[in-house]
């Protein structure tokens, strides 16, 4: 992922402020990283013209020796400045014959279909992305964010007048009165003097469907999705925790990587990574996994302490306090670390299956299809606060690209087609979460994956790393958090009030880096059960006693769900933690993994 800056219309086009800006993108901030030069670390670019301001951190994975940014149309009077990945960037080219491009990079189209489309061609890429678009010619300009969310991007406003664009919060909160999330599927334009959205699927009325399951026309859309995702310069490989979901993309892409200009460059094997606390689940499926498939696995160890030692990094990059996102990004950070290390700047991984399938263990309780459905919609329409943002920013932080092919825009309009009868959890007729998807992958002929794989439980990353890792959180956010801080927790931070020590914990962290109101408006509140909504409540009351995000709160559903001790610490009350838990062991590990093959 790259980092994009832009200040539009401010009152100061000296050179003082010209500088401002550059800072802005790369300074440093005591013990961390440029700003958002950690986004791209392969070059920066920074174009003015009069007042507005286009700032840009690249991460180079599409023609990395000529698409540095900004990007221009061919008269130079189109700027743009691009963070993500245009897929059908070839399909397009072919569409716009009279246009010549500068460079090979898959974001150049961006220019020339606003030259030949005006505003109106946003739908018309199929990818990731968020940009700043500036016509010279009249000093109009658009900003656009991908249909999901997939990248981040936050708008601001300044005292002055000037609008900010930002990748990231660290880019904007010290120069802008007001700052907010710009929202997934939606472009500002300049002319309109505000937000329209260019994304309006049939699913996004939460109408319920009918068509019927048809497994291999499931199946040829997610292959589909994960196949166009192989587009790379760069070394490349999955990440794969051994369920479910990274399973599939794992299968799909070791079958159709011979054959791709990127198995010529790299070599036709697959490399997968995977994370974890010492005989976890995740590494144990994981691993069997990598050699079913016969992919090249790296398996990387970390402790409990490993984690905690890493919370306040994770907070700073991930700008957020939601408890669940946390405990998830902390091992995705020291992953892609470990990833990056090895000369890899992109990963294919699976986020998106549970919102789109009901995949949360807290589905089981749904009453019907309606609510199924209707629920599954509000899941997709949040992800980019929650998972979506994680895997953004998690590997972003060390120069790392997520690509996510569940949220293809192709594939969400067909498995949200599907009457939503067929998602349903109806365990009596031997039907677990996603079952539908599962089914369309059982191929007796040509197996995808051993069957106890397609058919495992569902288990949020954040627990599948290792339970200790959940539990050790608890028990440290319990040492420096007080009952009496608790007490007065509405008091300190009334909006979000945080209702666990773990909560309070980070939101502490969190205000210290982005003491802002705007900043703590930006993240998401409520209470969850097994990474629900409300709903979980609503659906089953007897929950409402074990509120905590974690899959193993769902109680007589999680194959490993909490005992009592544990929803009597949930509510409360502290319960001693072994002292293996925290410990002192010896940094993160690698274990097991071999060195990429870079092939000429």
């Amino acid at each position: 992922m790259c980092g994009i800056l832009a200040v539009l219309g401010c009152s100061d086009d000296s050179q003082a402020k010209r500088v401002r800006v550059l800072e802005l993108s790369r300074r440093q901030s005591f013990l961390y990283l440029f700003v958002l030069k950690h986004r791209g670390p392969d070059w920066s670019g920074l174009y003015q013209h009069g007042d507005f301001f286009l700032a840009h951190q690249r991460l180079a994975i599409i023609d990395p020796a000529s698409g540095d940014q900004p990007l221009y149309s061919e008269d130079k009077k189109i700027v743009v400045t691009v963070n993500g990945e245009i897929y059908n960037h070839e399909e397009l080219r072919k569409r716009l014959v009279n246009h010549k491009f500068l460079t090979g990079s898959d974001c150049d189209v961006i220019a020339h279909l606003y030259e030949e489309y005006g505003e109106n061609f946003v739908d018309m890429l199929d990818g990731m992305f968020s940009f700043v678009l500036l016509d010279t010619r009249d000093n109009s300009f658009i900003v656009a964010r991908d249909a999901i969310g997939i990248t981040s991007l936050y708008i601001g406003w300044s005292l002055d007048g000037s609008i900010w664009i930002s990748s990231e919060l660290k880019g904007l909160n010290d120069d802008c009165e007001h700052f907010e999330c710009f929202p997934p599927g939606h472009l500002y334009s300049s002319k309109l003097g505000g937000l329209k959205r260019w994304y309006n699927p049939p699913w996004f009325s939460e109408a319920i469907p009918s068509t019927p399951y048809d497994p291999l026309v499931l199946r040829s859309a997610f292959e589909n999705a994960v196949i166009k995702r192989l587009m790379t310069d760069v070394p490349f490989g999955v990440l794969l925790s051994g369920g479910l979901d990274s399973s599939l993309v794992a299968s799909i892409a070791a079958r159709h990587l011979a054959g791709t200009k990127a198995a010529k460059q790299w070599g036709p094997q697959l490399h997968s990574f995977c994370v974890g606390l010492e005989n976890s689940p995740d590494l144990k499926s994981a691993k069997e996994v990598a050699e079913y498939l016969g992919t090249v696995h790296h398996e990387f160890h970390f402790t409990v302490q490993d984690g905690i030692d890493a919370i306040e990094d994770v907070i700073y990059h991930i700008e957020t306090y939601d408890v669940t996102t946390i405990r998830a990004s902390t091992p995705m950070f020291l992953m892609a670390r470990k990833i990056k290390s090895l000369g890899v700047k992109m990963v294919i991984s699976g986020e998106g299956s549970d919102e789109i399938f009901g995949g949360y263990l807290y589905f089981h309780k749904a009453p019907n299809k309606e609510e199924f459905h209707r629920e599954t919609c509000h899941k997709i329409k949040a992800l980019h606060q929650y998972d979506c943002l994680r895997a953004n920013k998690s590997t972003s932080a060390w120069g790392v690209e997520a690509r996510v092919p569940f949220l293809d825009k192709d594939f969400i309009n067909v498995a949200m087609a599907i009457d939503p009868e067929w998602k349903m959890i109806k365990q009596d007729e031997g039907r677990i979460e996603k079952w539908i998807l599962r089914k369309a992958f059982d191929d007796e002929e040509h197996p995808y994956l051993p069957k106890h794989i397609l058919y495992r439980q569902k288990e949020q990353f954040s627990d599948g790393v290792g339970y200790s890792w959940i539990d050790g959180l608890k028990a440290h956010a319990a040492l420096h958090v007080t009952n009496k801080m608790m007490q007065n927790a509405h008091n300190i931070y009334p909006h979000n009030t945080p209702s666990t020590k773990e909560a309070y914990y980070y939101r502490m962290i969190f205000e210290r880096f982005f003491p802002q109101n705007s900043a703590r408006q930006t993240v998401p509140g409520g209470a969850s059960v097994a990474c629900s909504t409300a709903k979980a409540v609503e659906w089953d009351a007897a929950w409402a006693n074990n509120l905590d995000p974690s899959g193993r709160a769902a109680l007589g559903v999680h194959l490993s769900a909490y005992n009592e001790q544990h929803q009597a610490a949930s509510n409360g009350n502290v319960v001693p933690m072994p002292s293996n838990i925290i410990d002192n062991i010896p940094r993160m590990m690698e274990v097991g993994s071999q060195e990429l093959e870079i092939r000429g």
